[in-house]
């Protein structure tokens, strides 16, 4: 059974990616920082299902943590899979935008992205197979009114991905990012009324966790073995 990591797997989207993963046979690492509560109830859910799974807590900023935490699940054996879904939000116009708002969120988004993935590359190439996905936002391709640190990060995950994706492409591995427009979740309830998003998306709704789960289990399949180095979006027109 293939093995993957999902971080951010205690939130909206990181939970449907989790449950999807799981029941297309992976076993799931189900990664939380803060909310380890709600991974472990994503890990029960996939368990009462009839899946496999286990969750994992540590701070992807942390680069000592992550080395820790990465190298107890790796003594299971390597992860062929891994979906890079941990971000936050700190949002200001940059004018106003203070160096933590900025450094924060590049360290999640960014540096979380080169503290799990690097250890994780080389038991996983040995194996010439695996799957990279990154989750990014749509705010990485167009830029985003008080969001420059978080579309900074985002943009910045599309250059690391595009460059991994050369160096390893002929291990079986491949490395893409999805990019996803509003979804539904606590978050963009907030953020969005029905109107605007009627406004601002041409299908006129919001995509649900459940779509982007379903882009990421195919492109971590076998069937996507040549896609690789790809910025895919799915917000329902928006760009």
């Amino acid at each position: 059974m293939k093995r993957a990591l999902v971080t951010g797997g205690s939130g909206a989207i990181g939970a449907a990616i989790c449950a999807r993963l799981a029941r297309d046979g992976l076993h799931v690492v189900a990664h939380a920082h803060r909310n380890r509560d709600a991974a472990e109830q994503v890990v029960e859910a996939i368990i009462d299902a009839g899946g496999s799974a286990e969750s994992v807590v540590f701070d992807v900023a942390d680069g000592a943590a992550c080395a820790t935490a990465l190298e107890r699940i790796l003594e299971a054996g390597p992860i062929q899979v891994l979906v890079n879904n941990a971000g936050i939000h700190a949002d200001a116009p940059l004018a106003g935008m203070s160096a933590e708002q900025w450094h924060s969120v590049i360290d999640v988004s960014l540096n979380g992205f080169y503290n799990v993935t690097q250890p994780l590359l080389l038991p996983m190439l040995r194996t010439r197979w695996g799957r990279v996905v990154s989750i990014s936002s749509v705010a990485g391709v167009l830029g985003n009114r008080g969001q420059a640190n978080y579309a900074a990060a985002k943009a910045g995950l599309h250059g690391a991905s595009k460059s991994l994706a050369l160096e390893i492409a002929s291990r079986g591995v491949t490395v893409n990012v999805v990019a996803p427009g509003i979804i539904a979740t606590a978050m963009a309830a907030q953020a969005f009324s029905t109107a605007q998003i009627e406004q601002l998306v041409p299908v006129q709704r919001a995509g649900t966790p459940d779509e982007v789960a379903a882009l990421v289990a195919f492109l971590v399949s076998e069937e996507a073995s040549y896609i690789s180095g790809q910025i895919i979006s799915i917000n329902g027109g928006m760009a």
